[in-house]
């Protein structure tokens, strides 16, 4: 064996560390004019909620002022907050969905 055929391993790997993606609350806010099976039917189609958390989810809402529905990452929240804004806008109530920072 010659002095080129010399194989070298390193003895420690290094694992690149990766940081886990900052993750965003969606939050359903309160109004006295959006009918509750309104919600309920938008947290069921947007959020995929079944007919009892979405309920819930309102009626939380109701009575403490707001709600959080679901935590996702920045991008998900976002388009989940937009997509039920949206459906909301349609149908001309001003149903309110926001997506902040998870502390």
């Amino acid at each position: 064996m010659s002095q080129d055929d010399t194989v070298i391993t390193p003895k420690t790997v290094i694992k690149p560390k990766v940081d886990k993606p900052k993750l965003y609350k969606v939050i359903l806010f309160n109004d006295d004019y959006t009918p509750r099976e309104f919600v309920e039917m938008v947290l069921q189609a947007v959020f995929r909620t079944g007919d009892a958390v979405a309920h819930r989810i309102m009626i939380t809402a109701h009575q403490k002022g707001s709600c959080v529905v679901s935590v996702y990452t920045r991008d998900i929240a976002e388009t989940k907050v937009k997509e039920a804004m949206d459906y909301a806008k349609e149908a001309g109530f001003p149903l309110m969905f926001t997506a902040e920072p998870e502390e």
